[in-house]
C-alpha cells in the first residue's frame, strides 16, 4: 500500500508527520489553547499529558495501518496545530481534519494546510474524493472548504453535540479529483 509523504508543503503551510518525540511540545501547545479547542473538539475535555502520548501512539499505528495520516502543522518553526487525512468515509475517499492554536488563526495557514492535504490525497492511488466535515456552528472550519472550492453536499441534523460549542448539525463538504484539477489544487491526469 502506498503511503503519503511524511513532509508536505503548500504556500505557507509546512506539515510533517507526527513523531513520538513531539509529546512535550504537543502537550504544551494543546494545553495553551484548550479554551479555543473545547467548543469544537470533544477530545479537548479532560486533556492531559497521557492523552498527548496516546495520540502520538495512535498516529504511528494508524499511519502504518493506512487508517489515518496525521501531521503537525508548523508555523514560525514551531507546532501551530494538527491536521490529517483519515480513512473514515468509505472506499475512494479520505476525510480531512484540522485545528490550529489561536495565535496562528486568521493567516490562511489552516487553508494552506488543507490544500496540502488535498494535493497529497489525490497523489495516492484509489482516492477519488476528499471531504471536510464540521459542525454548523463552527463557521471558521466551514470557511476552509469554501475557500478551496469544495461543494457542500449535505447536512445531517439532529446529531447529539459532542462538544459544547456544537449545534448538532454536521455539514459535509466534498471535492473530487476532477474538481481539484480544474481549481488548480492538483495536476490533471
Amino acid at each position: 500500500m502506498e503511503q503519503p509523504a511524511e513532509v508536505l508543503s503548500h504556500g505557507q503551510a509546512r506539515l510533517r508527520r507526527w513523531r513520538a518525540g513531539d509529546v512535550d511540545e504537543l502537550y504544551r501547545v494543546v494545553s495553551d489553547c484548550l479554551d479555543h479547542l473545547r467548543p469544537w473538539m470533544p477530545w479537548a475535555s479532560g486533556y492531559d499529558r497521557p492523552r498527548a502520548v496516546q495520540f502520538l501512539v495512535t498516529c504511528e499505528h494508524d499511519w502504518d495501518a493506512g487508517l489515518a495520516y496525521n501531521y503537525a502543522i508548523l508555523g514560525d518553526g514551531a507546532i501551530a496545530g494538527s491536521c490529517g487525512l483519515i480513512s473514515r468515509i468509505g472506499p475512494g475517499g479520505l476525510d480531512i481534519g484540522y485545528w490550529l492554536h489561536p495565535a496562528y488563526t486568521g493567516r490562511g495557514l489552516a487553508t494552506a494546510a488543507a490544500a496540502a492535504l488535498v494535493e497529497q490525497a489525490f497523489a495516492l492511488p484509489g482516492v477519488d474524493f476528499v471531504t471536510i466535515r464540521h459542525d454548523l456552528a463552527n463557521t471558521a472550519s466551514g470557511a476552509i472548504p469554501r475557500r478551496l472550492g469544495f461543494d457542500q453536499v449535505g447536512r445531517r441534523e439532529g446529531a447529539q453535540p459532542e462538544a459544547p460549542g456544537e449545534a448538532g448539525v454536521l455539514v459535509v463538504w466534498r471535492l473530487t479529483r476532477e474538481q481539484a484539477a480544474r481549481r488548480g489544487l492538483v495536476h490533471a491526469g
